[in-house]
C-alpha cells in the first residue's frame, strides 16, 4: 500500500472522528456557555479544566508522540519479541508517576490556581478564587485517566491502529454534555468536573480492550532496558519543551486574569474561541500529525530519507490546501460564528464581542499551528527532541513580549495575535532546522503550492465578506435556525467557490490526494 494511501486512510479516519468529537465539543461548549455565560462559573471551571490539561501534554499526549512512539515503533520493527514488555513497563511507571502528580495536584491546588490566575487571588468577586480551587481539587485525578488513555493511545498508534483512540474525546464530550446539561442546576459548575471525571475513566476504558486484544499484559518491570533509558533521555528534553509551551499557556491566562487590562470575560473569551480555533486545527493539523508520526519513524528506521521528505512535503502542501480557506473563512465570519453557536442564555452580546475579537486573531496563526504540528513530529521521529525545544525557548519569549505589548490596545485580541505572531516565528525556525539537518524539501514546491492556495482562499474570502455584508448581517434579527441556515450556506459556498478555483488553476496536491487512495 503505497504511502499517500496509507495517510489518506488513516488521517480520514481520525479527521472524521476528531470532527464528530469537535462537533459534540460545540454542544458541550453551547452548554456551558448557555449555563454559565462569560460569568463566575465559567471562569473557575475553566481555569481548573485548563490546569490539568496542562500536565496532560508533559505526562500524556507529549510523551506519547515525543518518545513513546518512535521508540515503541523502531522495537515492533527490529525486536517484536519485547515490545510487550516494553510497553507493560511503560504503563506501571506512568501510573506510579501520574498518580504521584494527582495527589500533589489535590494538595497544592490553593498554590497552583494562584500561579496560574493571579487575577483571581484579588478579583472583585470574593467567590471566585475559593471556588476555583475547590474545582481543581476535585478535577485532579484526571490527570492520572487521560495520561494513561495517551499511554494506550501511543501503544495502538504505533501499531498504526488510531480509530480506537480518536473515540475518546467522544465520550469525554458526550459526559460534559450529559452532566452539564441535566446536572448543572443542581450542582453548578461541580456538574462540568464530575463529567470530566467521568469522561475520563471512559476514554481509558475504550482502549484497554483493543490494548488487551493486541496482546497487552502486566508483565514484571525491567527498568533497565536499553529502551526503557532511550525513552527516558528523549522525554527530558520533551518535558522541558512542554513546559516552555505551558509559560505560553500561563502568560495568557494570567494576563487575561487582570480584568482592569483586559476586560471582564478574557479567561472565558480565550476558552470559547479558542474551541472554534481547534476544530480545524485538530481535525486536518492534529489529525495528519498522529497519522504521520508512526509513517515517519518507519521511514526513519528503514533509512529512507528521499520518502521521508517526500511524505513531508505532501503533509505541508496538504495542509495548506485545507487550513487555508479555513483561516480566511475564520477572520472574516468570527462575529456570525460566535453569535449563532454562543449567544444565548448568559452568553451575551459583549460575550460575543470579546471572544469573536479572540478568535479573529488567533485564526492568523492556524496554518502555523498546524505545521508546528507536522515539524515537530518529524524531529520525534528521527528521536531529535532538542531541538523543538530550543524553537519553542525562542518563541516563548516572542510571545510574553508581544503580549505585554498588545494587551493594553487589542484587549482580549493581543493575546491572540501576540499566539498567532509566536507560532509563526515557531514553524518558520522549525521548518528552517528542519531543512539545515536533513537537506532541501522541497520548498519551490511549498512555496508555488502556497501562492496558488493563498490565492484561492483570498478570493473565497471576498466572495464571502460580502455575502456577510449582504446576507447575514440583515438576517440577525431572524429566528436563530434561519441564522444558522444561512451562515451554513454561506460557508458551503465558500467551499464550492475554492474548490473550483484551486482545481482550475492546477493544485496539485488536491489531485494527489483524490489519486492516493487508488495509487
Amino acid at each position: 500500500m503505497s504511502t499517500h494511501r496509507v495517510l489518506a486512510k488513516s488521517a480520514g479516519i481520525l479527521g472524521a472522528l476528531t470532527g464528530i468529537s469537535r462537533v459534540l465539543g460545540f454542544v458541550r461548549d453551547l452548554v456551558i456557555a448557555t449555563a454559565f455565560g462569560t460569568g463566575l462559573g465559567a471562569e473557575a471551571f475553566i481555569v481548573s479544566f485548563k490546569i490539568p490539561n496542562l500536565l496532560r501534554d508533559v505526562v500524556g499526549e507529549g510523551a506519547a508522540n515525543a518518545a513513546f512512539v518512535p521508540v515503541l515503533t523502531e522495537c515492533h520493527e527490529k525486536k517484536k519479541e519485547e515490545f510487550w514488555g516494553l510497553a507493560s513497563t511503560l504503563f506501571i511507571i506512568m501510573a506510579a508517576v501520574l498518580a504521584v502528580l494527582s495527589i500533589l495536584g489535590i494538595i497544592f491546588s490553593p498554590q497552583i490556581v494562584g500561579l496560574i490566575a493571579p487575577g483571581f487571588v484579588h478579583s472583585s468577586d470574593p467567590e471566585k478564587f475559593p471556588l476555583a480551587v475547590h474545582l481543581t481539587q476535585v478535577i485532579f485525578p484526571y490527570v492520572f485517566l487521560i495520561g494513561l488513555s495517551a499511554f494506550a493511545m501511543g501503544v495502538l498508534n504505533s501499531l498504526k491502529e488510531f480509530t480506537t483512540s480518536s473515540l475518546g474525546p467522544i465520550f469525554l464530550n458526550l459526559s460534559m454534555i450529559v452532566s452539564g446539561y441535566f446536572f448543572e442546576r443542581a450542582y453548578g459548575p461541580m456538574a462540568l468536573v464530575v463529567g470530566v471525571l467521568a469522561g475520563g475513566v471512559l476514554q481509558l476504558g475504550c482502549q484497554l480492550p483493543a490494548l488487551y486484544k493486541r496482546g497487552f499484559r502486566i508483565q514484571a518491570p525491567v527498568f533497565g532496558s536499553s529502551a526503557i533509558k532511550k525513552i527516558g533521555r528523549l522525554l527530558l528534553p520533551r518535558a522541558l519543551g512542554s513546559a516552555l509551551y505551558q509559560i505560553n499557556v500561563f502568560v495568557d491566562s494570567i494576563l487575561a486574569s487582570f480584568e482592569s487590562i483586559v476586560g471582564a470575560g478574557g479567561q472565558s473569551a480565550l476558552y470559547y474561541s479558542n474551541r472554534l480555533f481547534q476544530l480545524p486545527l485538530a481535525i486536518f493539523g492534529v489529525a495528519l500529525a498522529q497519522a504521520i508520526l508512526p509513517t515517519f519513524a518507519t521511514q526513519i528506521v528503514q533509512g529512507d530519507m528521499k520518502k521521508f521528505k517526500e511524505t513531508l512535503s505532501l503533509a505541508l502542501r496538504s495542509l495548506m490546501l485545507v487550513v487555508l480557506p479555513a483561516s480566511v473563512g475564520l477572520v472574516v465570519l468570527a462575529r456570525p460564528i460566535v453569535r449563532i453557536i454562543f449567544e444565548h442564555g448568559h452568553f451575551n452580546a459583549y460575550s460575543t464581542a470579546i471572544t469573536a475579537n479572540a478568535l479573529f486573531f488567533y485564526a492568523f496563526g492556524l496554518l502555523s499551528c498546524c505545521f508546528i504540528k507536522i515539524l515537530v513530529n518529524a524531529f520525534y521521529a528521527m528521536q531529535d527532541t532538542r531541538t523543538p525545544v530550543k524553537t519553542m525557548m525562542f518563541s516563548v519569549t516572542v510571545n510574553i513580549a508581544l503580549s505585554l505589548l498588545f494587551m493594553s490596545r487589542l484587549k482580549i485580541g493581543g493575546l491572540a495575535l501576540a499566539s498567532s505572531l509566536s507560532a509563526t516565528v515557531n514553524a518558520g525556525i522549525l521548518y528552517y532546522a528542519l531543512r539545515k539537518k536533513i537537506g532541501p524539501l522541497g520548498g519551490l514546491q511549498i512555496v508555488s503550492s502556497f501562492i496558488k492556495i493563498f490565492s484561492a482562499s483570498v478570493l473565497m474570502g471576498a466572495a464571502v465578506f460580502f455575502y456577510n455584508q449582504g446576507v447575514l448581517g440583515p438576517q440577525r434579527l431572524s429566528p436563530l435556525p434561519w441564522q444558522a441556515l444561512y451562515l451554513v450556506l454561506g460557508i458551503l459556498s465558500g467551499i464550492g467557490l475554492y474548490v473550483l478555483v484551486v482545481w482550475i488553476v492546477g493544485v496539485e496536491e488536491m489531485r494527489e490526494w483524490l489519486r492516493g487512495p487508488c495509487s
